[in-house]
């Protein structure tokens, strides 16, 4: 009999930690009440696959534990065999941030990875990407529908003339007017839009499109190192020398061919690994995210991190109620001391909109077996591997250290996307259980399965099957392994992701705490 064969005839479960008291089911479809495992253990109700048994008798107000933490306290008494979904939890206080150990106990560095490469472009900034694409920025979302209409005609008309450019995006965003721009928290989506800019995978060349009147003016989105450059830089539709709207377009396209021209004559080398910025994110999960994707993806952040690459995961409420697992393990106690001030700025964020930490998860998370939150962010962080925390970014900022960085973002998918982007990822890796065609124009996104049900349903949209790990066809390491040179492969062009494949790209999604006039 196959494995897969007999993982859908023998009962499974999975069992993260010895001290756990609850396990997940394995089996495709669920198991039902009546079911017996090889240990005697009996179902008293049916369990959906990735959804909690009890191992044991747990009394009412009892400790539930996965992973080896507390994920919650049973609401009512819990009898050994019996289902135990979100309704049966209470859930637990998160950390006290101000009681959180600090860096006492910091990873020894893994030895050094080396002789691994990729084909990638370098820039005059000493940054290195993936690809080579022309980002045309908007100042305001007014212009939204003049950039999506010239990002069509350079790509008819002047694309096809320059063949080592690999695409041109338009960089729209919700942002620049109607709002509170002086306010203390625009500092958010203003330093985002302006490191979105800076993406390696652009190469120094973007473009502004302004419309003139709003309150973002187009300057404080040009590096300052392309000051001297405006006049290809920036197109005001407002500016008194456009009649019309042809001329406008004109004028864009001119300035376009320009960078075009510069950009056509970059070419892919040999670079070492250690030029990766990676960002690893996770949506749409389950219960199994914790145990085969994200694991997996936490080995490969070990392996990227011992090449020298730069690795962020982000999240801030998908690592609030883990953070006590996370501070320990920062390198320095001024790096857990700024983890500890991205968990508290997000805690006053949430308060302020008269909301809480229970409003993740997602109505799908529960469906995939997923109870609270507490129990998605122990799951949500084995992204992060086994490395030191190296260092601490605030939303939207760069990173300019390598190693294993947390990028504070919120959970949501399009907006975590954007503001790793604004930190400078390159690549992305993105672990779902329940399956998303989300993908990012600027970098490409590998996407990986948490089950071997979603990978074979979504065979041309998942790149990667770690549900191979549940049935033991692989280790966390090999999945690891394979993710580890896939990146190599797509950074270097030899290969793409299903995303790519098919042209899914999510809009940008620019996190503004700041008020909205």
């Amino acid at each position: 009999m196959t494995t897969e064969a007999a993982t859908r005839t023998k009962p499974l479960r999975i069992q993260v930690h010895a001290d756990d008291n609850v396990a997940i089911v394995a089996n495709s479809g669920g198991l039902a009440a009546g079911t017996v495992f090889d240990d005697g253990l009996t179902l008293i109700d049916h369990v959906p696959q990735g959804h909690k048994v009890a191992l044991a008798d747990i009394p009412d107000g009892g400790i539930v534990r996965r992973y080896g933490e507390v994920i919650g306290y049973a609401g009512r008494a819990l009898p050994k065999g019996s289902w135990i979904d979100e309704f049966a939890l209470q859930l637990p206080q998160p950390p006290e941030l101000e009681k959180l150990p600090l860096a006492n106990r910091v990873p020894p560095d893994l030895p050094p990875l080396e002789g691994y490469t990729f084909d990638g472009y370098r820039n005059p900034d000493g940054s290195v990407g993936t690809r080579n694409i022309l980002g045309i920025s908007s100042s305001v979302h007014c212009v939204a529908g003049t950039v999506d209409y010239v990002v069509r005609l350079i790509k008819e008309r002047l694309l096809p003339r320059y063949p080592n450019v690999d695409d041109v995006v338009g960089l729209n965003h919700l942002y620049g007017c109607g709002v509170a721009i002086n306010a203390p928290a625009a500092v958010v989506p203003i330093r985002a839009l302006q490191n979105i800019a800076l993406n390696p995978n652009f190469g120094g060349e973007i473009m502004v499109i302004s419309l003139g009147c709003e309150k973002l003016q187009p300057e404080r989105l040009v590096p300052e190192a392309y000051e001297g450059a405006a006049d290809d830089t920036i197109v005001r539709m407002q500016d008194e020398r456009f009649t019309g709207f042809g001329a406008m377009v004109d004028a864009i396209l001119a300035a376009a061919e320009t960078h075009l021209k510069t950009l056509n004559a970059r070419r892919r080398e040999p670079v070492p690994a250690s030029e990766l910025v990676v960002g690893m994110q996770c949506g749409g999960s389950d219960a199994f995210s914790g145990v085969t994707a994200n694991p997996a993806v936490g080995f490969c952040s070990d392996l990227l991190v011992r090449a020298g690459a730069t690795v962020m995961f982000s999240e801030v409420t998908e690592v609030r109620d883990a953070v006590h697992l996370l501070t320990p393990r920062c390198r320095t106690e001024a790096v857990g001391r700024a983890l500890i001030r991205e968990m508290a700025w997000y805690d006053r964020y949430l308060a302020a909109g008269e909301t809480d930490r229970s409003a993740n998860p997602s109505p799908g998370n529960k469906k995939g077996g997923l109870a609270n939150i507490v129990e998605k962010a122990l799951g949500s962080i084995a992204k992060s591997g086994t490395s030191p925390i190296s260092a601490v970014l605030a939303p939207g900022e760069k990173a300019t250290t390598k190693g294993l960085i947390f990028a504070a973002t919120p959970a949501s998918d399009f907006v975590c996307g954007t503001m790793q982007l604004a930190s400078g990822i390159t690549l992305q890796v993105f672990t779902t259980g329940r399956g998303t065609p989300y993908g990012l124009a600027a970098v490409p996104v590998i996407k990986m399965a948490t089950t071997k049900d979603l990978s074979a349903r979504w065979h041309d949209l998942i790149d990667i099957d770690a549900g191979r790990i549940a049935t033991g066809e692989k280790t966390i390491e090999e999945i690891g392994w394979e993710l580890f040179h896939l990146l190599l492969d797509v950074a270097s062009g030899r290969k793409k992701p299903w995303s790519d494949h098919w042209g899914l790209h999510n809009a940008l999604a620019v996190f503004n705490p700041a008020p909205v006039t």
